[in-house]
Order: structure tokens, then sequence, then C-alpha cells
């Protein structure tokens, strides 16, 4: 018999405690699951899913008002309020598909509404949310998995000036006429976009010099443009020196381009930064290392302690859902199947769900730059793609970095309808050593977007050709056409 009530302990509900305690379980082990709140965490409640099916309504918007230039008849606005309803509507569906307690309790696993802290690297201590006593449990194996939050950059006036941040702008009831997004990174570019196509004047603030700044530089000047051209205000270069609140509204004031700018709005939305859920764990008692960017693990998510592992936004490496999963799988693996499993950083994969989509793959142009591996850049436009063209869907790019002689992808961008559905396909080939060649080679149908994946790859036939190749096949075989031009490096074909 164990000494430990539990084999295995998941703190935190969200994907990657979810994703944790149902393969623990599934090897048998007996498993709990404490979640403070509700099950799945902010992907579902305040993150992923809301984001996502206001930018579907944001979308229907937008190709209602765009419908008039083809003759159809524009109908009445779409009703922001309904929207958010509608918002909220369809996270509960997930939350009772996806995340209801009843499926992992199915499972086996004894679900536990609770908030936990350490008492020492074994035992935890829980108070319990219904009734509010305190209970003590002991494992095995302990994964901590509680997230992170919104954060409030140090700016005077902003904490005493009432604001919107991601968790809590999904609980509006009203929207604003003018909004001022602080942040123009994921959160502040999808939702400002969604809200200006919703009726809302947006203007977007940011202490960088371009938006969306892990994303390729040329993709995201365009998106920039297009972002600009449906009526954002973007403001780069940005020193907000106070954010103050009247009755005229809620003003940021800031340096931009040497000039003082007051933006006066009816709303903030904060979108600036997050920090890891780590108060109220109590993890100096279990001597586990962190910092205020997260819980320090190693690259199977284990922390100092053998029996300890943290995992998602909490160990302060990747905000993305998938790569929560994916540290889930990892750190379960190693630590109860004992499986010699690493985070696969090379592989390493996000999207913007802006429209257009932006997404990438890999190694960045400035990392492989900084490295000094030598690669081939291949760009093929969606002004080529026909089902694009056909949809009316034409902006965008696909950038691909790859080996010359191999055609071994090293990394990929896509910015275009569809982005983070081609960079599946890229992140197939890359993680499963597929090449370009191998890619231009496979039969796509047509017309698809999947076929602007295909044709990117082609590039790297075009420019593999050279003249003394060519020269060569008009010797061997006696052709008697014209050479062709390949002056051109950038040419697209």
């Amino acid at each position: 018999m164990s000494k430990y009530e539990y084999d295995a302990v998941v703190i935190g509900g969200g994907s990657a405690g979810l994703t944790a305690s149902g393969i623990a379980a599934g090897i048998g082990a007996k498993t709990a699951l404490i979640e403070a709140n509700e099950l799945g965490g902010d992907c579902t409640w305040t993150g992923c899913i809301p984001s996502k099916a206001l930018i579907h309504i944001a979308e229907l918007a937008h190709q209602t008002e765009k419908a008039e230039e083809y003759g159809a008849k524009n109908s009445e606005p779409v009703n922001a309020e309904k929207a958010f309803e509608y918002v909220r509507k369809k996270r509960q569906e997930v939350f009772e598909d996806a995340d209801d307690p009843q499926i992992f309790r199915d499972m086996g696993i004894d679900v536990i509404y609770a908030k936990a802290s350490f008492e020492d690297a074994h035992t935890l201590i829980l108070k319990l949310n219904e009734t509010g006593e305190e209970k003590q449990i002991t494992a095995r194996y302990i994964f901590i998995a509680t997230g992170s939050h919104a954060q409030s950059p140090p700016i005077p006036g902003l904490r005493e000036t009432p604001h919107l941040n991601n968790e809590s702008l999904f609980e509006l009831t009203s929207v604003p006429k003018s909004l001022s997004i602080i942040g123009a990174g994921p959160i502040g570019v999808e939702m400002g976009q969604a809200l200006n196509r919703l009726g809302v004047y947006v203007t977007i603030i940011d202490a960088g010099d371009r938006i969306l700044r892990h994303d390729d530089l040329f993709l995201t000047n365009q998106l920039k443009e297009l972002l600009e051209k449906e009526g954002l205000t973007i403001h780069l270069d940005a020193k907000i020196n106070e954010v103050t609140s009247d009755d005229s509204g809620k003003t940021i004031s800031a340096e931009i381009k040497g000039e003082t700018k007051n933006i006066i709005s009816d709303e903030i939305l904060v979108a600036a930064g997050r920090a890891p859920n780590i108060n109220g764990l109590n993890l100096e008692k279990a001597g586990i290392n962190f910092s205020k960017r997260g819980i320090a693990v190693n690259d199977s998510g284990r922390t100092n302690k053998k029996n300890i592992y943290a995992i998602g936004d909490v160990a302060g490496r990747y905000q993305f859902t998938h790569m929560a999963e994916h540290m889930a799988k990892v750190a379960v693996s190693k630590a109860m199947m004992k499986i010699p499993m690493k985070f696969d950083e090379s592989h390493i994969v996000w999207a913007t769900y802006s429209s257009p989509e932006i997404a990438h793959l890999g190694a960045t142009k400035s990392e492989l730059d900084d490295k000094g591996i030598t690669y081939e850049t291949y760009k093929f436009p969606y002004t080529k793609v026909d089902r694009a063209v056909a949809d009316d869907a034409s902006e965008g790019w696909i950038v691909i970095y790859a080996k010359k002689l191999s055609g071994k992808i090293l990394g990929a961008s896509v910015l275009g309808k569809n982005a983070a559905e081609l960079i599946s396909e890229y992140a197939l080939a890359m993680k499963n050593g597929v090449s370009l060649r191998n890619i231009a080679d496979t039969i796509h149908p047509y017309p698809s977007y999947g076929l602007g994946a295909r044709r990117g790859a082609d590039q790297w036939y075009i420019k593999s050709q050279s003249p003394v190749l060519i020269k060569a096949l008009r010797f061997i075989f006696r052709y008697n056409g014209p050479m062709p031009d390949l002056s051109d490096p950038d040419r697209i074909m």
C-alpha cells in the first residue's frame, strides 16, 4: 500500500490541469484534481473560447457590410449586447461539453473545489469552497497547473482608474462607444479589431515599435496597415505618462513621436502582460524555487523537488493553451511513466486570430540570423492562391525559412485567411522531417487554401533552378527554346 493518499494530485483545472489529470487517471493512478473556481480555466472562460466567439460575430458583421458591394441588402447592424450574450452562451456550451466535472469524475478522478496550499513536498492543505473547512491530503506526485492572470503595468493612475482586462471584458452587458487598448499583442490586436467591427472606435497604444513583436516583421507591418484601413488607430513608440478619469471619459496621456497626446475614451482595456498564479500556494513550505515570472522548471516540467512539476502558464515559459497541454503530457509521461520526454521547443507554433490571421512556427528570421544559421527564404503571396482570390481574401503572404539544398524547414510564418490551418501543415512536416520538396510533390485539392501551402513549397523548386542546370538540360536534350530569365532571386511562379 502506498503511504500517500493519492498517486497524483493536480492543482488547477485549466488546459494543463485537465490534460494532466486525464493522463494520470488513464494509466491507473489514483488522481485528484483541485480547482478553486470552475474547470476550464482561462481558455474556456476568459481567453480562447470567448475571444474566438466574439471574433466570429465581428467577422459576420464585417462580411454583412462588405456584401453591399455585391448588391446584397445590408441588414441591421449587429447588436453588440447580443453579441456578448452569444459569447457567454458559447463558453457555457464548451464547458458542458468538455469541462464539466462529471466527465472527469467518470474517469475516476476526484474533483475537489478548494484552494490548495503546500504543507510540505507531499502534503497539501485544502480549504473547501463549499464549507470553508480545511482538509489535508497527500500525494506521491503533485502537478501545479494554476495558470496566470492579467497584470496591469505600473502606469500612474491606472490602478485608480476602473479598466477592463480579458477577465472582465466578456462580462460586459453594454458596449462602449470608444475604447483605448494598452498593448498591441495578440489580445490587443484580436479584441481591437473585433470590437471595431462591432462599431466601437478603437485606439491601440503600445510602447514598442511594432505590433505582435514575436511575429514576422514583414507580415506584421502588412497586418498593421490592414487594421488601420479598417478604422483602428494604432500608436506605437508611445510612452504612457498617466491615466485619469472624469466626466468626459478616461484619458491616457502619452508621449507619441515627441508630442504629448491625450487620448480620451469611454473605456480602457489593458492587454499588456500576465503574471503567474502563485500567491497562496505556500511554495516556500515545499521548498520550491520560483520568481515573479513563475515556478522554475527543467525541460520536462520538474521543479527542484523531484516529485513536483509545474505546467502551463504558471511555469512562466509559454502562454499558449496548446503548449499547456503539451507540457502536461511531457510532465506526466516523465514523472509517472518514466518516459524520457522533454518539451519540444524546436516546433513551437502560435497564431493570432485577427482577420487576416497571422501564425508562426519554429525559428524566426532574427533567431536564425543571431545563431548564424544559413537558410533560404521562400515567399508566396495570397494573391496567387486562387481560392483566396475567389473569397476576396487575397491579403497575405506565406514565408518559409529552409535549408537551400535539402529543403529542410527551419521556420515558417503565414499572414492570411486560415493561416492557423496552413501553419499546421508545415508543423507536421517540420516535426517529421518532411522537406519542402516532399510537400511540393504531394497532391493537394484545387482550389483550396492548403494548395497555397504546397505552392509556397514549390518555391524551393523555383529557387533551385540555375543557369548551369538549364544550359545542361538544353544541351543534352537539344531543346531549342530561349533561356528562362533567372535573374530575379525573388521571382514567384
